[in-house]
């Protein structure tokens, strides 16, 4: 009786032991797919994220062409005319005229240089390119523009700062082209934890989202946001103006 009871007790603790031995196998493996799965969906973001910062960086520069473009055209080509009329009736009396007129178009083409640097792109510092944004649209006359820095001012990350960037400048660009405003302000709030950025123009707006003109692009920014960890919120009444609210952690 004592050694069948033995051998019961025996396969009773092998049979448990055996089960025991394929749980934690299994859930070993479940934890590794898991583990695996995770990691291949960081590797896929961290990927997505790069190949967004690539996709940005690109129109920035695109955008950035194209500004020159219009500079090129629209102030400094014209600047160079006047000053070729003002020389081909130069004189005595009106010559400081001509003076005025170049020193303003080297002052411009200092300007431009600052966007072509390749190197303002790469390594992009948010305040100093939205005050140049903001230097640009008032010196072309396109609408009054201003930047406010409140709070502590913080280091931005790099890549961040270029998406931040690039969703202000497709802001920007719908509101010179779209929104008939006349004033454009832009404010960064250094908080504790949080840049809060509001952008905000006085143009037509609109009414809702259905009826948003076409370029504000708002799924695009608010994925872009989301990249960084960031929320990006359209308000607009019609006419009453648009903005853009932007909270990003520090």
């Amino acid at each position: 009786m004592e050694s069948e009871a033995s051998q019961i007790i025996l396969i009773v603790t092998t049979i448990i032991i055996i089960t025991f031995v394929i749980f934690i196998i299994l859930l070993f493996t479940v934890f590794q797919k898991r583990k695996n799965s995770l990691l291949e969906l960081q590797a896929e973001n961290k990927k997505r994220f790069e190949r967004e910062i690539s996709e940005t960086q690109i129109e920035i520069r695109e955008e950035t062409l194209r500004n020159i473009s219009w500079e090129l055209h629209d102030n400094i080509g014209q600047l160079l005319t006047l000053a070729k009329i003002q020389l081909q009736n130069a004189s005595s009396e009106n010559i400081h005229e001509v003076s005025e007129t170049i020193t303003k178009g080297l002052t411009e083409v200092r300007a431009l240089s600052k966007l072509i640097n390749p190197e303002a792109i790469k390594n992009i510092k948010l305040r100093e390119a939205l005050q140049l944004e903001m230097d640009r649209f008032n010196r072309l006359k396109f609408i009054n523009a201003s930047l406010i820095i409140s709070g502590n001012e913080h280091i931005i990350n790099e890549k961040s700062s270029i998406i931040i960037f690039r969703i202000l400048q497709e802001f920007f660009s719908n509101t010179i082209k779209h929104s008939k405003a006349s004033n454009l302000t832009v404010e960064l709030k250094f908080g504790s934890i949080n840049l809060e950025i509001t952008a905000k123009d006085d143009g037509v707006g609109f009414s809702s989202l259905d009826n948003k003109p076409n370029g504000i692009g708002l799924e695009n920014i608010k994925n872009r946001a989301k990249l960084i960890g960031a929320t990006a919120v359209f308000t607009s009444e019609e006419n009453k103006g648009t903005s853009l609210n932007i909270v990003y952690k520090l």
